[in-house]
C-alpha cells in the first residue's frame, strides 16, 4: 500500500503558483507522467518546487497496456521515458488505463482506446503488464475504462476481467467511480454490482470527475469529459465504493476547462464529508454490535 491518504487533486498548469505560494491543504497531488518527460521544461521545474511538500501520484496516458504490436518502438520508448520521469519524481503510486494506443506499424494515437474483453486480450494485456512492471521494478495501478460501444466479441465482464489481471500480474487498481458510472449508464448495467465483484484489496486509488452528456439520435450518451463538478450520482456510488473498499485516496479528476482552486477544494470537501459519514456511521455499528453482546 502507498503513503496516500485522504482526498488529492490533480495537479494542473494554472494551479502551480498557488500550491508553490499559498500551500493550500490538500494531502497529495496526481500529475500526468507524461507532462513531465523533460526534467528541463518550465512544468517540470514548478513541480520539483511542488513535490517538495506534497505526496505525488504519476497518472499515465500512453502506456498502451491492451496493444497487441509486439515489436512498437514508439511504445517502447515511451516505457523508458516513464521510467527516467518515476525515477527522479518517485511518486506514491503510477497508473494508466485498461487500452490501448500504439500499432504495430509504430503509430501512436492520442486516445485510450477500448479492447475487447475476451482470453486473447487478457493474454495481451498481461504480458504488457508485467513488462512494465520489470521494467519500472514496481507494481502499477489499472484504470477502469468508460466506454460508449460494445465489442460484438467480448464475453468477459469488465470487473471480471480487472479481477482476473490483478490475481495474474499482482498489478493494483486504480477505480474510477465517474467511468463505472457512465458505462452503466451507456450499456446498462447495475453499477453497485459492479463494485461488489471488484476484490476489496486491489483498490488503492479511486478517481472523481464529472461527465458531459451527449444526444445520439435520441439517445443521452454520457461522455467522460473531466470538464464538470461531480454529478450527484457518482456522490451516490462513490458512498457506495467507501462502504466496500474503506477510505482509500481519492483523486478529483478534472481536466478541461479547468476552473480556479477554490472549485476544486469544493469537490475535495464533498468526498471528505462522504469518507467522515461512512466512517461515523461504521462506528454507530460497531458500537450497537458491542452493545448486543453484553445485553
Amino acid at each position: 500500500m502507498s503513503d496516500l491518504s485522504g482526498v488529492g487533486l490533480g495537479l494542473r498548469h494554472r494551479h502551480f503558483q498557488e500550491f508553490i505560494s499559498d500551500k493550500p491543504d490538500v494531502p497529495w497531488l496526481e500529475i500526468h507522467t507524461e507532462n513531465f518527460f523533460s526534467q528541463d521544461s518550465t512544468a517540470a521545474k514548478y513541480l520539483a518546487k511542488i513535490r517538495q511538500d506534497y505526496p505525488v501520484s504519476a497518472h499515465c496516458v500512453g502506456l498502451s497496456l491492451g496493444s497487441a504490436a509486439n515489436a512498437c518502438p514508439v511504445r517502447a520508448q515511451h516505457v523508458q521515458n516513464i521510467k527516467a520521469t518515476i525515477d527522479w519524481l518517485q511518486p506514491s503510486l503510477v497508473s494508466d488505463h485498461l487500452s490501448w494506443s500504439a500499432s504495430d506499424k509504430g503509430h501512436y494515437l492520442p486516445d485510450l482506446l477500448p479492447i475487447p474483453y475476451t482470453e486473447e486480450a487478457f493474454n495481451v494485456v498481461v504480458k504488457n503488464i508485467n513488462q512494465v512492471q520489470d521494467v519500472l521494478q514496481r507494481q502499477i495501478l489499472i484504470e477502469n475504462p468508460s466506454s460508449y460501444l460494445s465489442y460484438l466479441n467480448s464475453p468477459i465482464p469488465e470487473w471480471e476481467f480487472l479481477s482476473m489481471l490483478v490475481k495474474k500480474t499482482g498489478c493494483a487498481l486504480l477505480l474510477d467511480v465517474n467511468n463505472i458510472y457512465v458505462s452503466a449508464h451507456n450499456h446498462g448495467f447495475d453499477a453497485q454490482m459492479y463494485l461488489e465483484n471488484i476484490p476489496r484489496a486491489a483498490v488503492q486509488e479511486i478517481h472523481l470527475a464529472g461527465y458531459s452528456i451527449d444526444n445520439i439520435e435520441g439517445v443521452d450518451v454520457y461522455i467522460d469529459t473531466h470538464g464538470h463538478e461531480v454529478y450527484d450520482g457518482v456522490w451516490q456510488l462513490y458512498e457506495k465504493a467507501i462502504e466496500r473498499f474503506g477510505a482509500i485516496p481519492t483523486l478529483i479528476e478534472w481536466d478541461t476547462d479547468v476552473p480556479e482552486l477554490a472549485i476544486l477544494l469544493d469537490e475535495k470537501r464533498k468526498a471528505e464529508a462522504i469518507i467522515t459519514g461512512v466512517k461515523n456511521r461504521d462506528k454507530v455499528t460497531i458500537s450497537q454490535a458491542k452493545n448486543k453482546q453484553r445485553v
